[in-house]
């Protein structure tokens, strides 16, 4: 079984997509939506050691990675929703387990919404989650630029896009030991691919949180109702999403399972065979071919 990871293009609507893809194009597949300050790069790791069993599809979104976003492309959670339908649809997916991980838990669950007959399973993985009363302390930070008026507010996401707080997103609030082993690669990488316009269009997702926390029901209900099966793997040294907000899922999926493991909210760089291997059999048993 060839596991190696393949690098392709493909054109979604107007927008020249890039995607990471592994597994045979009939396996079960497992869509991997990224998050924010990062790429398809997050999953390098993950994508070889499940890619003998399932189809990996992890695609950049527009003006993120090496995926090229048209001029006036609207930069929000409800724009790459659609973007990642029209994703799965160009490449005749018609079912998938879903990887929920920072900003790509809001941006996956409006595409779980559309139609909840195609997810077969949810991986969580310090996803944004949609609990107001269980965030972690650094949203406090964002909250207050809220009180702002709409320019000031704007101005500001805008001057949080440095390279300094990249590498403060990817370190965030792990221990030294295991700060050491995440590859400064991630943030210099990212941020070389910066440019005025992803600039904007990065302060244009920084500005949406706001809007989408009147989203938060919405994506409560979806569990509550829908309840697919469903495998949370969380590091809780996460000033973002600490244990508390891992666990705040299990009010709406109460049969999920839950993995608190010893590191912060970029998992797949520190603890990554343990996440395979947790993977591996929760998806052997509710997502693989009978």
């Amino acid at each position: 079984m060839d596991t190696r990871v393949r690098h392709r293009r493909i054109r979604i609507g107007a927008v020249d997509a890039f995607y990471r893809e592994a597994g045979a194009s009939d396996a079960p597949v497992v869509l991997l939506p990224h998050g924010y300050p990062c790429s398809s790069y997050e999953f390098r790791n993950l994508m070889p050691p499940l890619a003998d069993r399932w189809r990996l599809l992890a695609p950049d979104y527009p003006g993120a990675g090496y995926s090229v976003a048209p001029e006036g492309f609207e930069h929000s959670f409800d724009s790459y929703a659609r973007f990642l339908d029209g994703f799965v649809t160009a490449l005749g997916v018609e079912r998938f387990a879903l990887y929920l991980h920072d900003f790509g838990s809001p941006i996956g669950a409006r595409l779980a919404i559309r139609a909840p007959e195609r997810v077969a399973a949810l991986v969580i993985q310090n996803g944004d989650i949609p609990y107001e009363d269980a965030l972690g302390p650094k949203y406090a930070d964002i909250e207050a630029t809220w009180k702002l008026p709409a320019a000031q507010m704007r101005a500001k996401m805008v001057e949080a896009v440095t390279e300094e707080a990249f590498r403060e997103e990817f370190l965030n609030d792990v221990r030294p030991e295991l700060a050491a082993t995440i590859p400064p690669d991630l943030w210099q990488l990212h941020w070389s691919l910066m440019t005025p316009q992803r600039r904007e269009a990065a302060a244009d997702l920084l500005v949406g949180l706001q809007a989408n926390r009147a989203w938060f029901p919405e994506h409560r209900r979806y569990l509550r109702e829908h309840r697919p099966p469903t495998l949370i793997v969380w590091g809780p040294q996460d000033h973002y999403m600490p244990e508390r907000s891992g666990r705040a899922y299990l009010r709406d999926l109460p049969e999920a399972e839950f993995h608190l493991l010893d590191g912060g909210h970029w998992l797949l760089e520190t603890n990554l065979d343990e996440v395979v291997t947790r993977m591996r059999d929760f998806l052997g048993r509710v997502h693989a071919r009978r």
